[in-house]
């Protein structure tokens, strides 16, 4: 099941004028990259910014306007690690909760109904997975 948020980080973290590929090898097991195989058949994957306004956002107690971002993570994730390293690098504050390790962050991510990290709650906007120009969108709309 940890599979499954590394899917969703891997296809997040693509620039939008990359090209990412789904296959399926001769065993049946279904893969996603950018450099396919020449010798099997491929389907080309739409990307799109995994990204809405949030209606839970307010309700965890994060006012809107305020460009205040929260980071729901889990220690493992090397998504959540890229993430944490663009907001330093940045200089964006940021709150940070683990869902694994912080009662605050498993009850939230409960209550936004997590199913993958980390989650990047921007006022009332959220972001599933991350990518800097997925962010930077988001961040910079006012």
């Amino acid at each position: 099941m940890r599979a499954w948020p590394i899917i969703v980080g891997l296809l997040l973290s693509v620039s939008a004028s990359a090209e990412v590929f789904r296959w399926v090898d001769e065993d049946g097991g279904v893969h996603f990259g950018d450099q396919p195989p020449v010798s099997v058949e491929v389907d080309r994957m739409e990307l799109r910014v995994n990204t809405y306004a949030n209606q839970n956002a307010s309700e965890s107690g994060y006012a809107t306007g305020t460009r205040e971002v929260v980071m729901y993570s889990a220690a493992w994730c090397t998504v959540c690690k890229k993430a944490k390293r663009y907001f330093e690098q940045k200089g964006i504050s940021f709150v940070e909760y683990d869902i694994e390790t912080s009662e605050q962050g498993k009850r939230d991510y409960r209550r936004l109904g997590g199913r993958g990290v980390p989650i990047i709650l921007v006022d009332d906007q959220r972001l599933n997975g991350f990518s800097s120009a997925a962010f930077e969108k988001v961040y910079n709309a006012r």
